[in-house]
């Protein structure tokens, strides 16, 4: 970080470098937070410059890193794949092709195409949305589902974690279904207290199950990841 000249100017040389947004005419406070809190974000720059479409493909970079999730060969599922940053980091980790895809990636919002990866435009929470990732899959089992999966928030803290535990028991629900034995699944989920009887479906289903906030995960935020690996069958 480049630093100031002059006594105290180091702090002050620090404190210039952030970049400030104005409020304008039509933005909302929060909005212009978010603005700002995403042009000083070092992940936002180190996306951009390393060709990542979202920072939060470094959230699952550091999981991979400490809990060896990816690995050749796997067949992975991306549940709420937009913009496509996670399957961006797992297709070359597991040798997906165009020739040969491994992964499938769905999400309701439109995506760029990812060499590798069979992506869907579609809600998760459809009726027919498993039978299409299942059938996507060609009749082959998951070895990894992946859920960055997040409701729209309401800002009443209480609402927005049960929508999201809504959303993160039906990737549960999809995960059971699908993956092979010794198989794993992440999921995003929002500390709030009313995760019991999530974690008791997990713990019977897989040998080891576990709450991670990986760096790249605001630290202000209560988001964190349940990690569930050694699927039972």
């Amino acid at each position: 970080m480049a630093k100031g000249t002059g006594q105290g100017s180091g702090r002050r040389g620090e404190h210039d470098l952030k970049v400030r947004v104005k409020t304008s005419k039509g933005r909302k406070i929060g909005s212009t937070l978010w603005l700002q809190r995403q042009l000083n974000d070092p992940y936002v720059a180190k996306a951009r410059a390393e060709g990542f479409r979202s920072r939060a493909a470094y959230k699952l970079i550091e999981l991979n890193e400490r809990y060896k999730l990816l690995h050749k060969g796997q067949r992975i599922v991306d549940l709420g794949a937009a913009p496509g940053g996670w399957s961006q980091v797992a297709a070359p980790i597991v040798g997906s092709t165009a020739e040969h895809p491994l992964i499938v990636g769905i999400d309701y919002l439109e995506m760029d195409p990812i060499d590798g990866v069979i992506l869907l435009k579609k809600d998760f929470n459809d009726p027919d949305a498993p039978q299409l990732l299942i059938d996507a899959l060609g009749g082959h089992k998951a070895d990894l589902v992946l859920s960055d999966m997040a409701a729209p928030t309401t800002g009443h803290r209480a609402t927005d974690h049960i929508r999201i535990m809504a959303l993160v028991e039906l990737a549960a629900d999809f995960a059971i279904q699908v993956l092979a034995p010794g198989g794993a699944f992440v999921a995003k989920v929002f500390q709030g207290g009313t995760e019991h009887e999530l974690l008791h479906t997990l713990k019977r289903h897989f040998t080891t199950t576990i709450h991670a906030k990986p760096p790249a995960s605001r630290a202000g935020s209560a988001e964190a990841y349940l990690v569930a690996r050694g699927f039972k069958a």
